[in-house]
């Protein structure tokens, strides 16, 4: 479904955005140098943009709350927003909503989200499409360029 450069263009994006996902030492600075990637495999504090979408958030009280429905980059390669599927059951009823990728925390590969479903459920919905603009509607950018062939609709 995905070509290898949109693969390569998350990998990169998670390099800059994995400091927000790690627990490790949120008071040490995060530096970042202009190489998308300098290691040959994934380190301890990145996660993998596969293994994050699709998975459930869970609240302080353990409760499942939603679950991982997209990240939204921007023309730099960060995240954006990341959508939360809250209220669905089998894909139907629910809503998506927007948070930045630092209000959820990791731990052995499980997000936490220190607010309730019900805060969740109570917020604006966040529509994937623009149906002016197109953005959101192929896999390529919204300026025109693409990352891979095929019309990725």
């Amino acid at each position: 479904m995905y070509k290898v450069t949109t693969s390569a263009a998350l990998a990169a994006l998670l390099a800059v955005a994995a400091p927000a996902l790690a627990q490790t030492n949120p008071a040490a600075p995060v530096t970042r140098s202009d190489t998308a990637t300098t290691a040959n495999a994934i380190q301890a504090d990145q996660f993998r943009a596969s293994k994050m979408i699709g998975s459930t958030v869970y609240d302080l009280q353990n409760r499942n709350i939603g679950s991982v429905k997209d990240l939204v980059l921007d023309r730099d390669g960060r995240v954006a927003a990341v959508v939360l599927d809250v209220g669905s059951f089998l894909g139907m009823g629910g809503k998506y909503v927007a948070i930045h990728l630092s209000d959820i925390k990791t731990d052995n590969d499980r997000l936490t989200l220190d607010r309730t479903k019900e805060q969740l459920q109570q917020m604006a919905a966040y529509n994937l499409n623009d149906n002016t603009t197109g953005a959101g509607s192929t896999t390529g950018p919204a300026t025109g360029g693409h990352l891979g062939s095929g019309s990725g609709r």
